[in-house]
């Protein structure tokens, strides 16, 4: 797939064959999702890869602030991707100072390019995405084991789509550029 379909043509999917995701295919998605760019080089994301049963529904019942968009994607998804972020790399200078006056927000900068690439890797592939920011991250970290010195950024079902959804409408390019 050319680099422009697939940017034009990945949506959010909500709704999932039952067919499971391979460890083959997660592979692939996060060895190029590896080449997403970050501050300095840090490469600050990491990826959980949750495919139990019993574990997705606990992150849907008791993780999702009763969202119930959340909840039902996440329950019928093979695949749950909980994306952390190592926390102060990204923004910040060796001494620990900032390096940007975006402070800690670079963090999450980062951790969403990271989190495009990996969607755009797996379309590339003919798996369908969708990325979630409602949710508890305290009780995100009593289901999944989340390793010391990283943040929760975002969740991320994955799964083979059992829908194509139609795109949204875009807002036209006047709108959104300008020029000085």
């Amino acid at each position: 797939m050319e680099a422009l379909e697939c940017i034009k043509t990945r949506r959010s999917v909500r709704k999932f064959t039952e067919q499971p995701v391979t460890k083959e295919e997660m592979a692939q998605v996060i060895e190029t999702a590896t080449f997403a760019p970050s501050w300095k080089n840090t490469q600050i994301a990491r990826y959980i890869v949750v495919t139990d049963k019993e574990k997705k529904q606990r992150l849907a019942d008791d993780c999702m602030m009763d969202f119930a968009f959340n909840q039902k994607t996440t329950s019928g998804a093979p695949a749950l991707v909980v994306l952390t972020m190592i926390t102060g790399r990204s923004g910040y200078e060796r001494d620990g100072s900032f390096s940007t006056s975006q402070g800690t927000h670079w963090q999450s900068f980062d951790a969403g390019v990271a989190a495009q690439t990996f969607c755009l890797a797996a379309h590339a592939l003919r798996l369908g995405t969708v990325i979630m920011g409602i949710f508890d991250e305290d009780k995100v970290k009593q289901v999944v084991e989340i390793p010391e010195g990283q943040k929760v950024a975002a969740l991320i079902a994955v799964g083979h789509p059992a829908e194509e959804p139609m795109c949204p409408k875009r807002k036209d390019v006047e709108t959104l550029l300008s020029f000085e």
